[in-house]
């Protein structure tokens, strides 16, 4: 058997306004064709599958076109809910589902109930037996575990330990190789902006001998395609979230599975519909700089270093760079004044006008040249004048 593991895909999201259902589409259509092609015979599915509980109709449309081509194509699913998915509306009719080759594992009470798949042809034969670990948010499902205090590793353990006994009490009749789907923090993983803390105040971690003895661990909620071990991986994310996911190389993993076991694991990569570009530098060196042509196609993060902040720099870089979607100023080698605090400089001010061109400088970024100061002097002569006449 073929298994491709997939986390994070997060239908209906936007990359700083931009919305992305298209790459996301385009993201499926790779999908199927890899399935087809790779002959893939179950696809997992690691947690967040849409991006919010309330996803647009347009969003549920997406995720039933791309279940029922993947079926079509010859593979079934099986995936689990994350921290993003409303796991009651996911989870909706999952028993009916079930019949057409989509497993559903979003409820507590199916933690150490396997989706089976048989590794041959005996009845008594080495059976696949692929388990689900929704989100388990720890304040909702101590309770129900059994577990004190409520936090994120007393929970998975409680969640483990579930499915180990289930795997042991299938085991005495027949061969049983797991597999386990989680969406969680596990230590050893490196974390990217676009995720969200899985607990209040911090993200709570679980360490990885949680999931010891398993056969493989298919990881969902980290954004980069990781290995904490040879047998726990992130898949990552299918597309880039944010722009510190700039320089992922976004994919999967193909795991081979035959009567012996989890076998070789591979790297399956998905190409990206557009580049990511992370620029720093001054507006007049990213305007002309030929190093930098090819963001020109590329959603672009750009920080300046100039000394003061340009005027219309937006514009400008827009100019060469049109996907320009954030925008940071960090001025290198400013005046000695900038590191001094907006109220200190506004304690030092001696009259008003002063006063006026501090505070401009404080929500522009840089000082006001002689024609604003004119400008802004004139407007305080007329104010004092008006008083006068009072």
């Amino acid at each position: 058997m073929r298994l491709l593991h997939t986390s994070d895909w997060h239908l209906g999201r936007s990359f700083h306004g931009v919305g992305m259902l298209e790459a996301q589409q385009d993201f499926i259509d790779q999908l199927v064709e890899f399935v087809g092609t790779e002959k893939v015979d179950v696809v997992l599915i690691a947690g967040d599958v849409y991006d919010r509980a309330l996803p647009g109709v347009d969003v549920v449309r997406l995720l039933d076109d791309a279940l029922v081509r993947l079926t079509d194509a010859g593979a079934q699913v099986v995936l689990t809910s994350g921290n993003h998915d409303s796991a009651i509306r996911l989870g909706f009719a999952s028993r009916l589902l079930e019949r057409g080759g989509v497993h559903l594992r979003t409820r507590l009470a199916e933690l150490d109930v396997p989706v089976l798949f048989p590794l041959d042809g005996a009845a008594d034969g080495p059976v696949l037996a692929v388990y689900g670990i929704p989100w388990l948010e720890p304040r909702l499902v101590a309770g129900q575990l059994g577990v004190e205090p409520a936090s994120h590793f007393e929970v998975t353990r409680a969640a483990t330990e579930r499915i180990r006994a289930d795997v042991a009490a299938r085991a005495t009749s027949r061969p049983v190789h797991s597999v386990v789907l989680a969406h969680t923090f596990a230590s050893g993983g490196i974390s990217s902006d676009s995720e969200r803390d899985l607990s209040i105040g911090g993200v709570g971690a679980v360490p990885l001998d949680l999931f010891d003895g398993f056969g493989y661990t298919a990881l969902g909620h980290l954004h980069g395609r990781q290995s904490l071990s040879p047998a726990v991986r992130y898949s990552g994310s299918p597309l880039a979230y944010s722009f510190s996911e700039a320089k992922h190389r976004k994919g999967g993993w193909l795991i081979e599975v035959d009567a012996a076991g989890i076998g070789e694991v591979r790297e399956v990569l998905w190409d990206a519909p557009r580049a990511l570009a992370v620029l720093r530098g001054t507006l007049d060196h990213l305007l002309t700089a030929e190093e930098h042509g090819w963001a020109e196609a590329a959603y672009c993060q750009i920080t300046l270093t100039d000394a003061q902040r340009p005027a219309h720099a937006m514009d400008k870089l827009r100019g060469r760079f049109p996907d320009t979607l954030v925008l940071g100023f960090e001025p290198d080698g400013g005046a000695p004044d900038a590191r001094m605090s907006y109220s200190s400089r506004l304690a030092a001010a001696d009259d008003d006008l002063s006063i006026c061109c501090g505070f401009l400088e404080h929500v522009r970024g840089r000082s006001t040249d002689d024609a604003e100061a004119a400008v802004i002097g004139e407007a305080l002569d007329a104010v004092r004048l008006e008083e006068m006449s009072l």
